[in-house]
């Protein structure tokens, strides 16, 4: 059975295990029923997430030069203390960059490969954490808009990473941490305009699981730019990762934007 379209981010379904989906316009493929199969995977062309042009992605799923221009592309997206709708200040479409700024925020700590600071959208909880691999994650604060929540995230990022080794969370090489204990450390490391945001007792801690027969010993990411056609046996998901029984990985957000052709 074969399978064809644009790849964009795996969608998921919090549940124990998590559930993953590779949607195409029109089809999709449940990759939890796949596990121990064998996938042979195309790359076939690219079509920009943005415009719909086939045009070489450049990053993020867009041409360059939609990156260039798109609301959805801004620095703040990466960086979201430079958020500045708050301000009715525009970067690139102020009505985009309010709709998506000014709406409650959470900053969070995760454990994926060892404890991380991020921030996400609320409606993204806890979709933002599984897309990163963590195993446990719990909020720190929520807060009314994105530049909060980034200038908190700067505060922390002295004493946290703010990003995952991608190799160790596909190993679950993951230490043991207690979040709940991290988050009763913060109240005087995060910025006085946001302390009466933060409560330390809640019971929210997050436990995530992934559908994974087998953790690589050793990784080897594929990229369909160096190698086009790739095939080999499914087994597992994680992050947005998969994970073939050779230690090959190939992580599905980097490749947005390309178009492929998927055989089972």
């Amino acid at each position: 059975m074969t399978y064809e379209g644009v790849l964009t981010k795996m969608q998921t379904e919090f549940s124990n295990p998590i559930q993953y989906y590779l949607v195409f316009e029109n089809s999709f493929l449940s990759l939890n029923q796949l596990l121990d199969k064998s996938l042979e995977i195309n790359f076939v062309g690219y079509q920009c997430l943005n415009c719909g042009k086939k045009k070489k992605i450049f990053r993020q799923g867009f041409c360059y030069d939609c990156f260039m221009s798109s609301a959805a592309a801004g620095d703040w997206i990466m960086k979201p203390e430079l958020s500045t709708a708050h301000l009715d200040i525009e970067d690139r479409d102020l009505e985009y960059e309010k709709k998506v700024q000014l709406q409650p925020h959470i900053v969070y700590l995760a454990l994926s490969s060892e404890v991380k600071v991020g921030v996400t959208r609320k409606t993204q909880v806890p979709t933002r954490w599984i897309d990163q691999g963590a195993v446990q994650a719990v909020p720190i604060v929520e807060v009314p808009n994105r530049y909060l929540a980034g200038i908190t995230e700067v505060a922390l990022k002295n004493h946290y990473a703010d990003k995952t080794n991608w190799q160790k969370m596909l190993k679950n090489d993951v230490p043991e941490v207690d979040l709940m204990a991290e988050r009763l450390k913060l109240e005087n490391l995060i910025p006085t305009e946001v302390q009466e945001f933060f409560n330390p007792n809640k019971e929210d801690l997050y436990q995530l699981h992934y559908p994974v027969l087998q953790y690589p010993g050793k990784v080897n990411s594929l990229s369909l730019d160096k190698s086009p056609n790739f095939s080999g046996k499914l087994t597992g998901v994680k992050g947005q990762y998969l994970m073939f029984e050779d230690g090959t990985v190939f992580n599905v957000r980097t490749f947005e934007g390309y178009v492929v052709k998927i055989s089972i």
